[in-house]
């Protein structure tokens, strides 16, 4: 009996690393723009809003976070911030298991929703799909690609919502496009930000990255450029969506205590990044709020 409870508790282990590479804690932040957007332009609460947030919520991040942990075991085990909420050392007993998930959790849901949708709906779901495999995948390797790595991160978290109005069948109008285009810089500098923290180990492991060829503090300009223009392009929405720009300051000042910073002293900006994860959820709640005040107002 002790040995069919121990190999359990050790397929219960592995299997629960299968499911925290996935990273729980970030789930929301592609459900979310996703469901908001296909609500705002008209969507219901129907079947395309159910299969594709569920579809955002787990299985999209399976194979965004789960395909990148098995292909970056390497450089993973030699990362010192690796093995918590920031990502998982998956056993390599479960790195078949891993890439088999991804790929059957996530089939079902593309199918479907290329079946409620139509060509456009199907495009953005290409690049949306393309962009998550493009990522981690070998020989295309984004991920290494400086510049490309950015803005292949922000295509992860913003596509969602331009699918979202797609299923919804909405014109992307010039306030979509502003509100769009602040998300995507949004993304862009919060994925160089956090590239700052690894530039040393990714330096060491032959990795590319937008901070190896920047440096430290010239990747921080950089974020803090694309958050500055991420809250420029907000500006410019109605009122009183016009407020949205605000939450663009509390990033602003995450990443200013870093803007000396010598490559020598990358991994301070770790601390910085533990404190963008949880400034997310709060960014969350104050976009929901703005977004209830719209609702309200229109």
């Amino acid at each position: 009996m002790s040995t069919v409870a121990a190999e359990a508790g050790s397929g219960t282990r592995l299997l629960g690393q299968v499911v925290g590479s996935s990273r729980p804690l970030s789930w929301v932040n592609t459900a979310y723009p996703f469901a908001a957007a296909y609500l705002l332009a008209g969507g219901g609460v129907d079947l395309v809003l159910v299969l594709g947030t569920i579809w955002f919520l787990v299985p999209y991040n399976l194979l965004m976070y789960g395909v990148n942990d098995v292909f970056d075991y390497e450089s993973d085990i030699r990362n010192p911030r690796k093995g918590g909420v920031e990502g998982m050392v998956l056993d390599r007993r479960v790195h078949s298991l891993t890439i088999w998930s991804a790929v059957l959790l996530n089939v079902p849901f593309v199918a479907a929703l290329v079946a409620l949708g139509d060509l456009r709906s199907t495009l953005v779901l290409a690049v949306s799909v393309f962009a998550v495999v493009a990522y981690s995948a070998p020989l295309l390797r984004f991920k290494e690609r400086p510049f490309l790595d950015s803005l292949t991160s922000s295509t992860h978290f913003v596509s969602p919502a331009v699918l979202g109005l797609a299923l919804a069948d909405a014109p992307v109008t010039g306030t979509a496009a502003a509100a769009l285009g602040g998300f995507f810089a949004w993304g862009v500098a919060s994925h160089a930000f956090g590239a700052v923290q690894d530039i040393e180990a990714d330096r060491a492991g032959g990795i590319g990255s937008v901070g190896t060829v920047l440096g430290a503090r010239r990747t921080t300009w950089f974020a803090l450029g694309a958050y500055l223009l991420a809250g420029l392009l907000l500006l410019t929405l109605p009122w009183p969506a016009t407020l949205a720009a605000a939450l663009v300051l509390p990033y602003l000042a995450n990443v200013a205590p870093y803007l000396r910073l010598r490559d020598t002293e990358c991994q301070r900006a770790h601390d910085g990044w533990r404190r963008f994860l949880w400034l997310n959820y709060l960014t969350g709640f104050l976009v929901t709020q703005l977004l209830i005040l719209l609702t309200l107002s229109g």
